[in-house]
């Protein structure tokens, strides 16, 4: 059993071997409707066992998508509070080795550098599979509620806070949702993230 920061500042028991259990579904609920994920472990275990470990921990929830190009991808994965998000900016996962391939729907980590993916995730909204040889590695893929996936804002673009090799997520992490809803009051919201049963 461990403890994680959650949402709304408190620590939340883990057992670890929650997130070893295997492929799961999980639901998102957004602004836009629901989007449901099946998480695929033999995809790539450390990205699926980390995405079941932010979920259980309510890691998404009443978070932003801040990065959503139209068309491209739809990115989450800040928490709105900021000693949340910065107590996970840290807590990097390895590298999975690719087996399958970023097309329409398929649900990967961002990250910056090798070995450095840590909460960011996106949807991508059109074949991507031109990221495979940068090392972003799906996870899982949307099963369900893809129309809401497309649908996400996307008025702001990369302004929001862009990517994490962009290097502007500064005021993200600094000011979570207060900044966000002050200066992007438009983005859609990822209301809560649970697991199916």
């Amino acid at each position: 059993m461990r403890f994680v920061v959650a949402a709304g500042g408190a620590a939340v028991a883990i057992a670890s071997a929650t997130a070893a259990a295997g492929d799961y579904t999980a639901r998102l609920e957004t602004s836009k409707g629901p989007i449901v994920v099946a998480v695929h472990r033999d995809w790539a275990p450390h990205g699926a066992d980390r995405f079941r470990e932010l979920v259980d921990a309510r890691y998404f929830d009443d978070s932003r998508f801040f990065r959503v190009v139209k068309g491209q991808w739809a990115q989450f994965g800040i928490n709105g509070d900021p000693k949340v998000a910065s107590a996970w900016r840290a807590r990097t996962i390895p590298d999975d080795p690719r087996r399958e391939s970023n097309t329409r729907g398929r649900v990967a980590f961002a990250f910056a550098v090798p070995n450095g993916r840590t909460t960011q995730v996106y949807i991508s909204l059109r074949d991507n599979s031109y990221q495979d040889e940068q090392g972003f590695v799906p996870f899982g893929e949307v099963v369900g509620g893809m129309d809401a996936a497309d649908a996400l804002d996307s008025e702001y673009g990369e302004s929001a806070g862009g990517g994490i090799r962009a290097g502007r997520q500064q005021a993200l992490f600094d000011g979570g949702n207060a900044y966000l809803d002050r200066a992007f009051p438009r983005l859609d919201r990822l209301l809560r993230a649970r697991v199916m049963p």
